[in-house]
């Protein structure tokens, strides 16, 4: 799906508006006389308008997804958290908004993840809970400070830029099963490294099947392609380096060349999660000020950021019409998108920024993350983390450490949000913002995660010398 400006964004679309009679339907509830307006309109349209209505048809089957529970259902899922809990005080929960809900058809209905983000979003319940202590994630936390440390070291010892490299054995396996028919081939993505900064030297050690198709190693989402005959898995074996990285950023060096093509690219929009809306033009002004050095602007977006928006699981990413105006406004948000608020604040002000995920590659507990980088001269291109820096994390050494460094246990496999695959996915995808667990489609439709299921495992995690930047035949 090519915008009409021939860059390539598969969320072009959404900068159509829907009628306001739909959108007030949507806007109150009403989803069933929503989705009759919809198809009914739906005759007449071609083009990008019928990929809008079409698209928002989708949203709402996801809506069904992502809020499961009656109110009934929720509570006797809250009351394993909190014993003492009545329904009426949690109904006052939902009321006072630490339960996400919404209505449907007259039907509030509670947000699949709602749990922790009742945490989250009202702390003070955490003195009721029944308290569980992960030791594995007191390791995992404790493993990546360490790491963190080691690259502060470096740099301490007067070293900079990409250091401390590691090498990674990965396996990603994906196994789909239709719940109906499904024509013609299973195509699969499966996203790998790109070989850029951070991570180099990918190469396949195995792999069944064989993929039909790698994508460029400079691809700004970049996946391993296959094809199955319906039912079936793919099993992906490769290795790669990764590398810690880090910078003293000196305000009186910093500079932004406004003439070149990264500052075109990287200041530009790319709705709708990327948009100058009048609400966010106005948030950076006021959060910049007067200060005119490149660096010191985005620390204020940093500071502004990680003192005030709360991490919160999110919905499915299509559900929202624009996630950086949403974070900015209701000052929640999960790592992706809290890093699309750093690069759209970011790019307001004038400093070329740019989306990075794939997977946190913590040896004891690796999981999905989203995080973000500014182009600053002389430096290049540099690593915020703003979720991994929130103040609110209590450790005040994230705060430091994720403006300008990052401690090398990544997997990045985008650069970019909402592009297009290499060979091109016919149907809307399941993430149509980012691409960590894998894409899947037939022929006449989009296989959603309920059809599917994907993991990665790391295999082992090995140091590297200084300067071996490839890795054995």
């Amino acid at each position: 799906m090519e915008d009409q400006q021939g860059g390539s964004n598969v969320l072009y679309f959404m900068k159509l508006r829907l009628p306001e009679h739909v959108h007030s339907l949507l806007e109150s509830g009403n989803v069933t006389r929503a989705i009759e307006e919809i198809k009914s309109l739906l005759q007449e349209k071609r083009g990008e308008e019928q990929l809008r209505f079409l698209f928002e048809l989708e949203r709402i089957r996801r809506l069904a997804r992502e809020y499961p529970y009656s109110v009934k259902e929720a509570f006797e899922l809250a009351s394993k958290e909190l014993p003492s809990l009545s329904l009426e005080e949690f109904q006052s929960l939902i009321a006072k908004g630490c339960v996400d809900s919404l209505t449907l058809d007259g039907e509030v209905k509670v947000f699949r993840r709602f749990i922790p983000n009742m945490f989250w979003l009202c702390p003070e319940l955490e003195g009721g809970r029944r308290r569980r202590v992960s030791e594995l994630e007191e390791i995992a936390r404790e493993t990546l400070r360490r790491r963190a440390m080691r690259v502060s070291d470096a740099v301490a010892e007067g070293r900079a830029g990409h250091l401390l490299p590691l090498k990674y054995t990965v396996r990603f396996t994906l196994r789909v099963a239709p719940r109906e028919p499904c024509s013609g081939k299973v195509r699969v993505w499966v996203p790998i490294p790109r070989e850029e900064g951070i991570n180099r030297g990918f190469r396949i050690l195995q792999s069944h099947p064989e993929p039909k198709a790698l994508a460029p190693p400079d691809h700004p989402q970049r996946t391993a392609y296959f094809e199955l005959e319906g039912e079936g898995s793919v099993s992906l074996t490769y290795e790669y380096v990764s590398y810690g990285f880090a910078a003293r950023l000196d305000p009186s060096e910093v500079w932004v060349d406004e003439s070149s093509d990264v500052f075109k690219k990287y200041t530009a929009e790319k709705p709708p999660h990327i948009a100058f809306t009048d609400y966010l033009v106005r948030l950076t002004e006021r959060v910049v000020g007067g200060e005119k050095n490149p660096l010191l602007r985005a620390k204020r977006i940093w500071e502004w950021i990680t003192s005030n928006v709360r991490y919160t699981f999110a919905q499915d990413y299509a559900l929202y019409d624009n996630i950086s105006e949403y974070v900015a406004r209701n000052l929640r948000g999960d790592c992706g998108m809290q890093a699309l608020l750093f690069i759209t604040m970011a790019r307001i002000a004038g400093i070329p920024a740019r989306w990075q995920s794939g997977w946190y590659m913590n040896p004891v507990r690796p999981g999905m993350h989203d995080w973000a980088q500014i182009f600053l001269e002389p430096y290049g291109w540099v690593y915020v983390d703003p979720s991994f820096g929130n103040k609110r994390r209590g450790e005040e050494w994230r705060t430091e450490f994720y403006f300008g460094s990052i401690e090398g246990f990544r997997l990045a496999a985008n650069s970019d949000i909402s592009t297009q695959f290499y060979p091109p996915k016919k149907h809307f995808r399941s993430d149509p913002v980012d691409n960590q667990q894998g894409e899947v489609e037939c022929d006449d439709r989009n296989l959603y995660y309920d059809e599917w299921e994907s993991r990665l495992e790391i295999l082992e995690v090995e140091r590297v010398e200084e300067g071996e930047t490839t890795l054995s035949p």
